[in-house]
């Protein structure tokens, strides 16, 4: 029987946090438990409502700063989804502020609480809130680089989606990593390794690209302004936890996206294919060979990732 894992879930009365945790619930051969933790004063609320749902998994409600040590001790996997969420005015640079203060008070807070938990982040701007995250925990003594990753899976469940609509092809059957890293200009998806193999014109690749950078503030845009990109998120965080909870419990080959510090790529953080296993992180697998034209957007890509880890190294010195 496959060990079943203890998931803390942070930030979840949100909209992506409680969906997240829903699609949870509905995997009781992975999940034996979710501790669902929020400031919002209704997290207990939406716990005993989601604990109704007739599967087995074990449902807890935190709530407040007190109660977060009760949500992550313990924890084999803890997925932050809290923080504010981006409006049509804000840009991602925006949301660092007070973002940049839940990453490092968790990153305090992982460490004492959960240091061998797996951290998967979610809240944006990742580009800079996973350099914080981790570079806090390096402070403490307690950063596992391998355990800490940037959910980026969104970008990938769109791109597949995108192609297959372009394509009359059933989504599913659509496989297309995306690299860099999670915010407008440094996503690239690389169309030349998508399988199944497709031939795509130059202006069907421009308008890919164009689309999969502008689909966050479309969906905004056609909410009024009335929240960010909720469902499509909690669906693509529960897939990438999905898989890699299979490689805890020893699937092999289990490759996901996702951004994550290492020393291969020039940015010291990037977002690229893993080689999943027990422990977090097995491989980096690298770029792969990438077409003239994701070169050339790699390129344009570097310096801004660049300058988005420096944007939360600077958070950390002046605090």
């Amino acid at each position: 029987m496959c060990k079943k894992s203890n998931l803390g879930v942070l930030g979840a009365a949100g909209g992506i946090g409680s969906a997240l945790s829903l699609l949870l619930k509905l995997q009781p051969h992975l999940v034996s438990e979710i501790r669902m933790q929020d400031i919002d004063k209704s997290m207990l609320g939406i716990a005993m409502d989601l604990s109704h749902i007739n599967t087995p998994v074990t449902v807890q409600g935190y709530t407040g700063g007190t109660q977060l040590k009760d949500a992550l001790k313990g924890a084999d996997v803890v997925v932050i989804t809290g923080g504010i969420s981006k409006v049509p005015v804000m840009t991602r640079e925006n949301l660092l502020a007070p973002n940049a203060i839940i990453m490092r008070d968790l990153a305090i807070a992982c460490s004492e609480l959960c240091p061998n938990a797996i951290i998967d982040i979610v809240t944006n701007p990742v580009n800079s809130c996973l350099p914080i995250f981790c570079e806090t925990m390096g402070r403490l003594g307690t950063l596992n680089p391998t355990k800490v990753i940037g959910v980026t899976t969104l970008d990938v469940t769109r791109i597949q989606t995108f192609i297959a609509n372009m394509k009359g092809l059933d989504p599913r059957q659509v496989t297309c990593p995306v690299i860099g890293g999670h915010s407008l200009v440094t996503m690239i998806p690389l169309l030349s390794q998508c399988k199944p193999h497709i031939n795509f014109s130059e202006n069907e690749t421009e308008a890919l690209f164009n689309k999969i950078r502008t689909a966050g503030d479309e969906v905004m845009k056609a909410k009024r302004g009335n929240g960010t990109a909720q469902l499509s998120m909690a669906y693509s965080a529960a897939y990438f936890i999905f898989e890699q909870l299979k490689a805890m419990t020893g699937k092999p080959d289990v490759v996901q996206c996702g951004y994550s510090m290492n020393n291969i790529h020039k940015t010291e953080y990037f977002s690229s294919k893993l080689l999943l296993g027990k422990d977090g992180i097995i491989k980096d697998l690298g770029l792969g060979k990438l077409s003239n034209f994701e070169k050339e957007k790699l390129n344009e890509a570097i310096p801004l990732i660049l300058k988005d880890v420096e944007t939360g190294r600077k958070f950390l010195k002046e605090r």
